[in-house]
């Protein structure tokens, strides 16, 4: 909200998925959407149906279920940021065919390594008297899922996130096409000092991210003042090349976990420190929480995620 709203009161919107439901090809709507846009539009008739636990009680309680994600007919609904992945892999099933969505959902570490969603060496806190200001470098192959999930979820905490880009222009272009638009270059942050600083991951832009002489001089000076720093998915290794988790427990993507040399392979999410590392895409929600969690406490970190409609574990 108030995005659903909006949509809802789109006229070419509402005729073109109406059309979509009239002819018996697929829709679908999550969080808010179906009560506040599917519904007044008369396209949740006979329909199974959820959406956010704040909305669900303007479906019909006879139509209303409480799954993550679910198909009735041409219809398929789910109930907010948290369960987003399994939406769409629901999505891409119905239009694929199971082995595709099998296919994608290990692209997207669905099924990450390991059991245990964090562990923690050499535990030290992070919590400030201040607001947190977070710097989140970008570059042309950056992994949006995991740009836009902790810029996201670090904001919804009431952290100050700065995005800045390394290439001449603010807008990059992600990995899957997705055009982002950053908040600032990143020589417009030479001045400035930041709590934390987080390389999202994209195998091209670690790359990119690596030959940036700026952002290898703000990482040098954030580890030489013993403030935190972190990496996911293929970044940790950025970390690595620069010497900065020398005799450091970290996590990766898979694909780099051996050029790590203090790998941790059955971890989600790994805190050494000051000092984070998760394995990408589909962890990158339990990452930014973690992030959350060691700035504010859990409490702050569990408030967001029931936000998120995300299952964090209660301690």
């Amino acid at each position: 909200m108030p995005g659903s709203a909006r949509l809802r009161d789109c006229e070419v919107l509402q005729k073109i998925t109406s059309r979509q439901a009239e002819e018996k090809r697929l829709y679908g709507a999550i969080c808010a959407a179906p009560a506040v846009t599917l519904l007044p539009w008369g396209l949740l008739k006979r329909k199974q149906t959820t959406c956010h636990p704040a909305f669900i009680d303007k479906i019909s309680s006879f139509r209303a279920v409480k799954t993550n994600t679910q198909v009735s007919g041409e219809l398929t609904t789910s109930r907010g940021p948290g369960t987003s992945f399994e939406f769409a892999i629901c999505l891409v099933e119905q239009l694929f065919g199971e082995p595709v969505a099998r296919e994608i959902g290990e692209l997207l570490l669905m099924n990450p390594a390991g059991d245990d969603p964090r562990q923690e060496f050499n535990e030290v806190g992070w919590s400030l008297d201040r607001t947190p200001q977070v710097l989140i470098p970008i570059a042309n192959g950056s992994e949006e899922i995991e740009v836009v999930t902790l810029i996201d979820i670090l904001r919804r905490a009431k952290v100050n996130v700065v995005v800045a880009s390394v290439e001449k222009s603010a807008q990059v272009l992600a990995s899957s096409g997705t055009k982002i638009v950053a908040d600032k270059l990143i020589n417009a942050t030479t001045d400035s000092i930041f709590d934390l600083i987080i390389l999202p991951g994209g195998t091209a832009a670690a790359e990119r991210l690596h030959k940036s002489k700026i952002l290898k001089k703000l990482l040098k000076e954030q580890e030489s003042a013993g403030r935190i720093f972190g990496a996911i998915c293929s970044s940790p290794a950025i970390l690595q090349k620069q010497g900065l988790i020398k005799d450091k427990k970290a996590t990766a993507h898979p694909a780099v976990l051996d050029k790590l040399k203090d790998g941790v392979n059955d971890a989600q999410v790994v805190i050494d420190g000051k000092l984070i590392t998760s394995q990408g895409l589909a962890t990158a929600i339990q990452f930014a929480l973690a992030i959350v969690s060691k700035l504010f406490g859990h409490p702050r970190a569990r408030s967001v995620a029931e936000g998120l409609v995300y299952q964090y574990p209660r301690s």
